[in-house]
């Protein structure tokens, strides 16, 4: 062969390696999307279905938990059935799934198929960031494909909002589902042609006990820190959390002891990646609870429509995508662990500026702190994505993928959970006020100075919550500040 024909087979593997990672950011961006797209919706979605507290928090909730419980399984099962199968499997649940909850008739109906698309979300994002390690063998091109995936990742949470608020200007709050299905319908058609399949033959078969474990272990825990957070402290509660915590305990037994661990705990001993964990667990908490407080602030105490709402985050949402693409230089410039200080300070910086944010002003402040914390995101971000997939073999991306999205995957559902709870038990502290700032005011009626009130003990709660993330987030910048260097 002439060097002109390599040259040319190389110039065509190129571009269908690129053109696989357009393929492969779809279902990215569709299941973060998913994530926050329903912040927004919510108030349309309350006066429709007439969900209780417990209820909304679930219909946010379900999707983040199944995905985090399942992520890690989801992304072995691809290393030995083959990553392309398990994608477009997952493609097709939730698909399906995206229908019923676009036409869910009740608020049960609704959960289950939120749940149903948490089961297939858990099979598309090992998957699709696993099989860039088959598409770009050279390094520096498969740094800057994880640059591009991480942006869409990170950059879908920002814009599900902005979507959501375009979509329920002209229409009902199911269509934000049903957006799904012509990007999905567009992977299912050209997912087997330009997506290579990838399968780890060396990998020995799933352990099935570890797989019952770690969902029998991380969801009761999960469940059990949701409700002890916004309902107080209960014996039930604290009985399951238990179970949860001595399941995940004879889980890492088992993982020690077996040849092919479910979780390869050897990854933990390196400093970087564990740094990379903690800093995706630690910035998707709080920045789940950002956008969605924020969201309720600006159409239930500012009084605009999901719209004028979704047009503030713009800025955000360009700030978190930007980072992203360019965080990977970032890090080579300056290092791994300067980066991530670096990026962990940013978004807590942009968290306290938001105790600039008041009743009746302060949207300069909002602005300004929530695109100071996207730089932040979008540098933390891509690196993990990066540290994930260089610190394995190629033939355990998929495992170790699935620990990294586990943590986003968690920090979203703690984010909600924990911190939005600490502005929840700030709110209902100060008066007698119904479960949630938007039934307060549905049932207040005429009385503007009940909705005065809650919409200040809203506030406060927003400013505690933003409070306790930017702390979190410091001390994670110290962590990876004094972290040993192994």
């Amino acid at each position: 062969m002439t060097q002109v024909e390599v040259a040319q087979t190389a110039s065509t593997s190129s571009r269908r390696a690129w053109l696989g990672l357009a393929v492969l950011l779809l279902p990215v961006l569709l299941v973060s999307m998913d994530i926050s797209v329903l912040f927004l919706a919510m108030p349309t979605l309350t006066l429709d279905l007439d969900p209780s507290a417990a209820q909304q928090l679930w219909i946010l909730d379900i999707y983040g938990f199944l995905i985090a419980g399942l992520l890690i399984t989801m992304g072995n099962l691809g290393d030995r059935i083959g990553r392309r199968n398990i994608l477009l499997a997952g493609a097709s649940i939730f698909g399906l799934a995206s229908i019923m909850a676009a036409f869910a008739p009740s608020t049960v109906m609704l959960i289950i198929a939120r749940a149903l698309m948490g089961m297939g979300g858990a099979t598309l994002l090992p998957s699709s960031l696993a099989l860039i390690s088959s598409l770009f063998p050279n390094a520096r091109e498969r740094a800057a494909a994880i640059g591009v995936w991480t942006a869409f990742f990170a950059g879908g949470s920002a814009v599900g909002p902005i979507l959501g608020g375009l979509l329920l200007h002209h229409f009902w709050w199911g269509s934000v589902f049903l957006i799904n299905i012509p990007v999905l319908l567009i992977l299912l058609a050209f997912g087997p042609f330009v997506l290579p399949e990838h399968r780890a033959g060396a990998v020995g078969p799933l352990d099935l006990p570890s797989v019952l474990l770690s969902i029998g272990g991380i969801l009761p825990v999960v469940y059990a820190v949701k409700q002890i957070a916004a309902e107080g402290f209960d014996i039930a509660s604290f009985l399951i959390g238990l179970i949860g915590v001595v399941l995940l305990a004879i889980f890492v037994r088992r993982q020690r002891l077996l040849a092919e661990p479910l979780l390869d705990l050897r990854l933990f001993r390196r400093a970087q990646f564990s740094v990379a964990i903690g800093s995706s667990l630690v910035g998707m908490m709080t920045l789940a609870a950002m956008s969605y407080l924020t969201s309720v602030y600006l159409q239930s105490v500012t009084g605009r429509d999901p719209l004028g709402a979704a047009l503030l985050g713009i800025p955000m949402a360009i700030a978190v995508f930007v980072c992203s693409m360019g965080g990977a230089r970032v890090g080579h410039r300056l290092g791994v662990r300067s980066t991530f200080v670096l990026a962990l300070l940013a978004s807590a910086i942009g968290n306290v500026m938001l105790i600039g944010v008041g009743v009746d002003g302060g949207i300069a402040w909002y602005l300004a702190g929530s695109t100071i914390a996207g730089i932040g995101y979008g540098l933390a971000f891509t690196l993990v994505s990066e540290v994930s997939v260089s610190s394995v073999p190629v033939e355990r991306a998929g495992s170790a993928v699935g620990i990294s999205e586990t943590s986003f995957e968690l920090g979203n559902a703690l984010g909600l959970a924990l911190l939005g709870s600490v502005a929840a038990l700030v709110f209902r502290s100060g008066g007698d006020y119904a479960a949630t700032l938007g039934e307060t005011i549905q049932h207040a009626g005429d009385n503007s100075a009940l909705i005065d009130s809650a919409r200040e003990s809203f506030v406060s709660g927003m400013h505690m919550a933003t409070s306790v993330g930017a702390a979190l987030l410091v001390v994670m910048a110290a962590v990876a500040a004094f972290a040993p260097r192994r």
